[in-house]
C-alpha cells in the first residue's frame, strides 16, 4: 500500500523553561494504596495501617529538573492527607527520593518504529507507613505541582496550568481494609499520527474486585506563585490545596475529556477491558484523564486516576511495499506501455531488515506468474489489461502489498511536414503526419517554439521575429499513450513592406537624425545597409546620421536575409536640412571694473538676421545688434547671445563678463587726537567695495594691545581702548585684515606717529 512517510524529529516534551522550580518536565502521575490491616494488629485500635504509591513520569529528553526529592529536583516532595471536608491538613508526608526507571515506549503498533529520541521516566514513591482511623469521612491524599507543557494541544493555557495527583480513600474502603487498582501497564509513551493503536490501560485488584474503565478530566493544581513557591498558588504547594479540585479547561468542542485527541481520533475505551483503541488524526501533545473505578457489591469502593501526556508523532512504519510507477490512483500502482510489452517493475520497499519474504504476482490470461526476485522483467503477451501484486511477509501482522495494474496499448508514432514562401514574410503552414495501428488521435498539441502553442490538427502560425526556431508535435491516443516530433524551421524572409520612422525629418543645420527602423521582420542577423543621401553610409537596424550642410535628403535602406533574400527602397526627400547662423561676440573694455561698469557688446555672427542678449538674468535684455550695458556691482556675469536665422534657425553663445571690485584703501601713518576736531580719530582712509570681514589692531612699543576694532568706522581716538587715559606721544603700530568681497584675505601694516 502506498504511504507518504516523513521523518520528524520528536520532541516528548519541548519549551522547558530556564527556572529550574517550573516543574514542564513532569508529564503524568497516579497515586495508589495497600491497606497492611490493622494497626499493630489491633483490631480494637479502629485503625488501619496504609502504604501509598505514587507514581510521576517525567520527560528526559529536554533539560527539565528531576523529580522532587530525587537530586537535582527543585523542591521536596510533600505529599498532604485531609480528611472529609476540612480544609486543615490532617497530615503532611515529605517523600524521600523514588525509585527511577526509564520506559521504553509502546506505540500500541507492532508494525511501527518510534523516533529514537524519545525518554520518558517513571519515579515511584513509597510512602512511609501510615496509620489511619477508621472515619465516616473519606480521606484525600494528594500531590499538587505546576506547571504543564506550554506545548500541549487541546487544553486551554497549558503552561498556567499545574496537576493535582490524589486518591480518595473512601468510608466504604476504610471500613473492609480494601487495596486499590493498580495499573499493569506504563502509559503509552508515543502513539503514531495516522496509525490505529490497540494499548491496554488495564488494572489488577487484590480482592478481584470488578474494575470498570472510562475517560475522566484530569486536575488542575499549583500556581504561577514564583515568588513564594509553596504557598497553595505556588510551583510546588506545601502544604498541598485540599478538595474540591477543578478540571483542565478543554478546548472545545474539537477536544474533550471523552474525545481527547479529537473525534476524528475516533479514541475509545474498553468498559471492562481498559483497552484503549484509535488512530490519531494529527501530531501534537494531548492530555488525556484515565480512570479506573473498583466496585464491590456494587458499592464505590476508589478510583483511581491516571493523568498522562499523551504524545502523538509520525512514526515510521516497519515494512512498506513500494514500486516505481508511472501513476497511483487509490492506493493502485499504474503502469501503461505503448508498443513494449517487456515492462521491469522496481521494487523500492522498505525497511529492508524487517521484509523476510517477498514475491511478484502477475495474472496473465488466467494464470499466475510468481517472481521470487527483488526487481521484476515481466513479458505481457500482447495489448491488454493485466493485475499484478508485489506482497511482503505474507500472512503476518507486519506485512504489506502492493496491486498493480498494467496497461500494454498499440504503438504510435508521429511526424510532421511545414511549408512557407521563405522570401516573403507571411504564415507557415504546419501538416501533422501521425502514424497509429487504427487507434484514434485524441491530443494535438504543438509548441512553435516562439512561445505560441495550437490544439487543432494542421495549423497555421504567424511569426513575429525571424529565426531558427525548433517546433515540438506531441499528439495523444485514447489510451493516453503520446508520440513527439520535434523539427527546425529556419524563418528568415525578408519584410513585405519597409518603414523607417526618423526622430527629425526638418531641422536646422547641424542635426543628427535617429533612424528607427519598424520594417518586420527583421533581427540582427540579417544585413542592413544605409544610405543618408549626402555621401555616407551606415549598417545596423536603426542608425544615426549627423548631417553637417543645409539640404535635403534622400534616404535608402537596403535589407538582406541571412538566407539570401533582399529588397530595397528609396524614401525620397525625407530629411530636409535648414541653414543656421553661428553666434559669435566680444566686448570692450576687456576689464571692466567698479568704477568702469559700462561695456559695450559687439556682434560678430555669421548670418544672423535678429539678436537676442542676456545680460544679467531675464529680466536685463538687449534686440540690438551692438548693444550697450551698465552692470550693477561687481561680479561675475554670463552674458548670452541668441541670433536667429532668416530661415528660422537659430545659435547661441556665452561669455563671462568680470566687472572686477577697485581697491583705494590705505592706513594714515599719523594723527593728532587733540580735541579740535581735525585729524582727531585714526582709522584706514580710501575704499574697498564688497568687504566681508575687517579687523583692526593697535600696539604701543612694548608689545600691548591698546585698540581693536571690528567695523571700518570704528576708529582710535588716542585712548586707551577709547575710553581709558590718554597714551603719551609716540610711534605705534597697526594691523588691519580684510576679506575681500571674493573671499581673499589681505593685511595692512603701518607705523601710526600720535602727535598732541
Amino acid at each position: 500500500m502506498k504511504k507518504k512517510l516523513h521523518y520528524l524529529a520528536f520532541l516528548v516534551a519541548s519549551f522547558l523553561v530556564t527556572l529550574p522550580a517550573r516543574a514542564a518536565h513532569i508529564i503524568g502521575g497516579e497515586i495508589t494504596y495497600q491497606c497492611l490491616g490493622y494497626t499493630n494488629g489491633d483490631t480494637s485500635s479502629n485503625s488501619r495501617t496504609y502504604v501509598f504509591t505514587m507514581r510521576i513520569y517525567r520527560d528526559c529528553q529536554g533539560s527539565g529538573a528531576n523529580f522532587d526529592s530525587a537530586p537535582g529536583g527543585s523542591f521536596t516532595a510533600s505529599v498532604t492527607i485531609y480528611r472529609g471536608s476540612s480544609n486543615v491538613p490532617f497530615l503532611t508526608l515529605y517523600l524521600q527520593g523514588p525509585t527511577s526507571t526509564f520506559i521504553d515506549p509502546n506505540p500500541g503498533n507492532p508494525c511501527v518504529i518510534v523516533p529514537q529520541n524519545v525518554c520518558v521516566q517513571q519515579g515511584v514513591y513509597v510512602f512511609p507507613a501510615v496509620d489511619l482511623p477508621i472515619s465516616n469521612e473519606s480521606y484525600h491524599i494528594t500531590y499538587q505541582r505546576c506547571c504543564r507543557n506550554i506545548t500541549i494541544t487541546n487544553i486551554l493555557n497549558p503552561d498556567d496550568s499545574g496537576a493535582t495527583y490524589t486518591m480518595e480513600l473512601t468510608p466504604a474502603a476504610q471500613l473492609v481494609g480494601n487495596n486499590s487498582p493498580v495499573f499493569s501497564n506504563y502509559p503509552p509513551i508515543v502513539l503514531c499520527a495516522g496509525q490505529p493503536f490497540s494499548v491496554s490501560s488495564a488494572a489488577v485488584d487484590a480482592e478481584g474486585d470488578l474494575l470498570v474503565y472510562e475517560l475522566c478530566t484530569p486536575l488542575l493544581g499549583g500556581g504561577l506563585n514564583f515568588n513564594n513557591p509553596l504557598a497553595l498558588n505556588g510551583l510546588a504547594p506545601d502544604p498541598d490545596n485540599p478538595p474540591p479540585y477543578n478540571g483542565v479547561n478543554f478546548l472545545a468542542p474539537a477536544y474533550t475529556a471523552q474525545n481527547p485527541l479529537g473525534a476524528a481520533s475516533d479514541f475509545d475505551m474498553g468498559t471492562y477491558s481498559g483497552l484503549m483503541t484509535g488512530q490519531p488524526a494529527i501530531q501534537g501533545q494531548f492530555v488525556v484523564g484515565i480512570c479506573v473505578s473498583e466496585y464491590r457489591n456494587g458499592i464505590l469502593l476508589s478510583t483511581v486516576r491516571r493523568d498522562f501526556q499523551f504524545n502523538v508523532t509520525t512514526c515510521t512504519p516497519t515494512v512498506v511495499a513500494d514500486v516505481s510507477e508511472d501513476s497511483l490512483a487509490n492506493d493502485v500502482y499504474l503502469f501503461n506501455t505503448c508498443g513494449e510489452t517487456t515492462l521491469t517493475f522496481i521494487n523500492q520497499s522498505f525497511q529492508a531488515q524487517f521484509i523476510d519474504v517477498f514475491y511478484w504476482e502477475f495474472d496473465i490470461n488466467g494464470e499466475t506468474e510468481i517472481i521470487d526476485t527483488w526487481n521484476a522483467g515481466v513479458t505481457f503477451p500482447g495489448p491488454g489489461e493485466y493485475e499484478g501484486r508485489l506482497v511482503l511477509n505474507p500472512n503476518t501482522s507486519c506485512g504489506d502489498t502492493a496491486h498493480i495494474k498494467v496497461g500494454i496499448y498499440p504503438g504510435l508514432d508521429t511526424d510532421f511536414a511545414f511549408a512557407y514562401d521563405t522570401c516573403r514574410a507571411g504564415p507557415v503552414q504546419f501538416t501533422a503526419l501521425p502514424e497509429t495501428d487504427g487507434q484514434e488521435v485524441v491530443q494535438w498539441q504543438w509548441n512553435f517554439g516562439d512561445g505560441n502553442t495550437s490544439e487543432i490538427v494542421n495549423p497555421q502560425q504567424i511569426y513575429g521575429d525571424p529565426g531558427a526556431r525548433i517546433a515540438t508535435l506531441k499528439i495523444t491516443d485514447a489510451n493516453r499513450c503520446t508520440a513527439t516530433a520535434s523539427r527546425l524551421v529556419p524563418y528568415f524572409p525578408v519584410p513585405t513592406l519597409l518603414i523607417v520612422s526618423p526622430s527629425e525629418t526638418e531641422s536646422c543645420a547641424p542635426t543628427s537624425v535617429f533612424f528607427n527602423n519598424l520594417s518586420n521582420p527583421v533581427d540582427d542577423t540579417y544585413e542592413v545597409r544605409w544610405d543618408f543621401g549626402d555621401g555616407a553610409t551606415g549598417d545596423g537596424i536603426n542608425a544615426t546620421h549627423t548631417y553637417e550642410q543645409a539640404g535635403v535628403y534622400d534616404v535608402g535602406l537596403s535589407i538582406t536575409s541571412p538566407i539570401g533574400c533582399q529588397t530595397d527602397t528609396i524614401f525620397p526627400a525625407l530629411i530636409t536640412v535648414t541653414p543656421a547662423p553661428i553666434a559669435d561676440f566680444d566686448f570692450s573694455p576687456e576689464a571692466p571694473d567698479f568704477f568702469h561698469p559700462t561695456v559695450q557688446f559687439n556682434d560678430k555672427s555669421i548670418d544672423a538676421w535678429r539678436w537676442y542678449w542676456e545680460f544679467d538674468g531675464p529680466g536685463a535684455y538687449a534686440t540690438l545688434p551692438n548693444p550697450t550695458y551698465t552692470f550693477a556691482d561687481t561680479g561675475l556675469y554670463e552674458v548670452t547671445l541668441v541670433v536667429t536665422h532668416i530661415s528660422g534657425c537659430q545659435d547661441s553663445t556665452s561669455r563671462i563678463v568680470d566687472i572686477k571690485p577697485v581697491n583705494t584703501f590705505h592706513l594714515p601713518n599719523a594723527f593728532t587726537p587733540n580735541d579740535d576736531s581735525v585729524n582727531d580719530i585714526y582709522k584706514p582712509e580710501g575704499f574697498l567695495p564688497g568687504m566681508k570681514q575687517y579687523h583692526m589692531r593697535i600696539w604701543n612699543r612694548w608689545g600691548e594691545m591698546i585698540f581693536e576694532s571690528s567695523h571700518p568706522d570704528t576708529g582710535w581716538n588716542g585712548r586707551k581702548n577709547n575710553s581709558g587715559g590718554l597714551v603719551p606721544p609716540g610711534v605705534y603700530l597697526c594691523e588691519v585684515r580684510i576679506t575681500g568681497p571674493r573671499g581673499e584675505l589681505s593685511t595692512y601694516k603701518s607705523e601710526v606717529v600720535l602727535l598732541r
